[in-house]
């Protein structure tokens, strides 16, 4: 059995951050507290606009973190400069639009190959792990590999927002896109929507070895507190 990891995307302490420009929440404590309770790494999303986590998190993250820091980002020449000089241990490559509330599907490496390839290769260069979000779909996958990438992180949005047995279908499609990925000899990920609720069904897809979730566990700090919930999202995908 693959050992699962849980990675803990803290951009909306930083949301909540910025909804007042004041210096607290902390997302570097935020960070430390989430590592002190078991997560593997950590994922921020540094995004054209600012809207949450900025330049200097990722910065003061990448000195202070003792686990992995995975950025996730858009495919522009700003990103990919930044991230060649900041070499967190991972980048994870994302669509993204501006109006976007939270990103909506996944990376269209097929129509966007050769852009794709040319980041792939220039932040394994510069020493960064480099994994694509992508949608469950064997044409996604096979051109995610052929551009160079080592892992794949696949959305999960569909399968989260789906209901009955749409969510089986989209559940399966998850499984098949991972048989896929690991024929190719990628590492499978993935990542969005994910809850204490929904969660165990997609840890338990064989081959799954890294879960991202941020806003779930944000939002149940609320409750019982950070690190609580990052040990109940410990807890469910271990027992899946």
């Amino acid at each position: 059995m693959t050992q699962r990891q849980l990675g803990v995307n803290i951009d909306h302490v930083a949301t909540l951050r910025q909804a007042r420009g004041t210096d607290y929440p902390n997302v570097i404590d935020a960070a430390k507290m989430a590592q002190a309770a078991g997560a593997d790494l950590i994922t921020v999303h540094l995004r054209e606009d600012r809207r949450h986590i900025q330049d200097r998190d990722v910065v003061a993250l990448a000195e202070v973190l003792e686990i992995r820091l995975n950025l996730e980002m858009a495919v522009s020449d700003e990103m990919i400069d930044l991230a060649c000089r900041l070499v967190p241990s991972d980048v994870c490559l994302v669509p993204e639009k501006r109006a976007e509330l939270t990103t909506e599907g996944g990376l269209d490496v097929v129509t966007g190959f050769e852009q794709i390839r040319e980041a792939t290769a220039k932040l394994h260069q510069a020493g960064c792990r480099v994994s694509l979000f992508i949608d469950p779909s064997a044409e996604q996958i096979e051109a995610a590999n052929a551009a160079g990438a080592k892992v794949i992180e696949l959305h999960t949005g569909d399968y989260a927002n789906a209901q009955g047995h749409q969510r089986q279908a989209a559940l399966d499609r998850l499984c098949q896109a991972s048989q896929v990925a690991q024929a190719f000899g990628l590492q499978v990920n993935s990542g969005h929507g994910l809850t204490l609720a929904n969660v165990q069904p997609v840890a338990a897809i064989e081959g799954m070895r890294e879960l991202n979730i941020g806003h779930a566990i944000v939002s149940r700090a609320v409750f019982v507190g950070l690190a609580e919930a990052v040990k109940e999202m410990r807890q469910a995908i271990e027992s899946a």
